[in-house]
């Protein structure tokens, strides 16, 4: 007699509707022991100023400029930055086997506060809605360059996700070229509104709230969950109620609603394991200075990589870098271990 499939407990795809890919699901295997390697609990208590750090008021950088005595948020161009302004332009294609084209931006680096201790669950909602009003004013400001066609803001938070520096801080890049993630977005979103005429996420969202499978916040402006197809542990995405195109089109209201999301989100995830919880985590908007987008529905990624506790990391390697990524614990699992966790951050309670 054949058994009836059980998508809680047998292996599965999931498709992720935002890129075309799939990601492979084997909850089975969440219960197997676990003998690789345990990463260091990283508890170190940080000084709220530190004199030999980058980023800290009034310290000197490594390309020897001095950091102004700053009162909020602090943003400067990375002294070491992956894209450069004066990039001569370059096309070499070799027979069609040998192609490089030549690239350029502007990287920018934000401190979020002066604090060298405070990462942002630990911030409070005032001072979080300072950063986001600097992400919009930069986002502005560089979008005022013609040629710059992608703006990527996005935080490396913890050494297990290539941190440099512990000072909390936040990345911007911007391009002149659509990278090849947000293509794939782009393409997909496309085909779904111009079938259907909505937002492919605003239709996602509403649907995700009916189920109240994988919602773990929302408020007025935005909602947070587990998307169906995570491919990380506990990998969450803050989607808009409206669908914007960009940070820009954002009130004050839903930026005070954004920094209030970031912190509960944020909280969660430390009171998970109690620990300082590793992310990357970025903004994927519209492209700039290419026209209209009324397909694209802002959205933030959040990719962690903890598995089973503090010390557990999940690899990504494999059978995920030859073929898709899997995962063993559920979606909605990882979304009914979120909404348990408190959201008073664990070192106030």
């Amino acid at each position: 007699m054949q058994q009836s499939f059980e998508i809680n407990s047998d292996p599965h795809t999931r498709l992720n509707i935002l890129t075309g890919e799939r990601v492979l699901v084997s909850p089975h295997r969440s219960k197997r022991p676990w003998q690789g390697q345990v990463e260091d609990v990283n508890q170190e208590q940080r000084p709220a100023y530190d004199e030999k750090c980058y980023l800290c008021p009034t310290n000197k950088r490594a390309d020897g400029d001095v950091n102004p005595n700053y009162s909020e948020s602090f943003v400067f161009v990375n002294d070491f930055s992956a894209l450069l302004k004066d990039t001569p332009s370059a096309d070499i294609n070799e027979e069609e086997l040998f192609i490089a084209e030549s690239e350029k931006g502007i990287c920018k680096v934000i401190a979020f506060s002066p604090r060298h201790d405070l990462t942002l669950p630990e911030m409070t909602v005032p001072a979080i809605k300072a950063v986001v009003d600097v992400w919009q004013a930069e986002f502005a400001d560089l979008a005022k360059h013609e040629w710059i066609k992608y703006i990527q803001i996005f935080e490396n938070k913890g050494a297990i996700m290539g941190c440099s520096n512990p000072h909390p801080h936040g990345q911007i890049w911007s391009q002149n070229h659509v990278p090849v993630e947000l293509q794939k977005e782009s393409k997909n979103q496309k085909q779904y509104f111009d079938k259907h005429g909505r937002t492919m996420l605003g239709a996602y969202v509403n649907a995700e709230l009916k189920k109240q499978e994988r919602i773990i916040d929302e408020n007025n402006s935005f909602v947070v969950l587990v998307p169906y197809w995570a491919s990380w542990p506990y990998e969450t995405m803050i989607v808009s109620k409206r669908p914007i195109q960009n940070i820009l089109a954002f009130t004050e209201e839903e930026k005070e609603d954004l920094a209030a999301i970031l912190k509960l989100l944020t909280t969660r995830y430390d009171n998970l394991f109690n620990t300082s919880f590793p992310y990357s985590a970025g903004m994927h908007q519209a492209p700039v200075n290419s026209g209209d987008f009324p397909e694209w529905h802002w959205h933030m990624h959040f990719y962690p990589p903890l598995l089973r506790s503090a010390t557990v990391k999940k690899f990504m390697v494999g059978y995920e870098m030859l073929a898709n990524p899997q995962r063993d614990i559920t979606p909605e699992f990882a979304a009914q271990q979120l909404r348990k966790c408190a959201t008073t951050h664990y070192k106030n309670v």
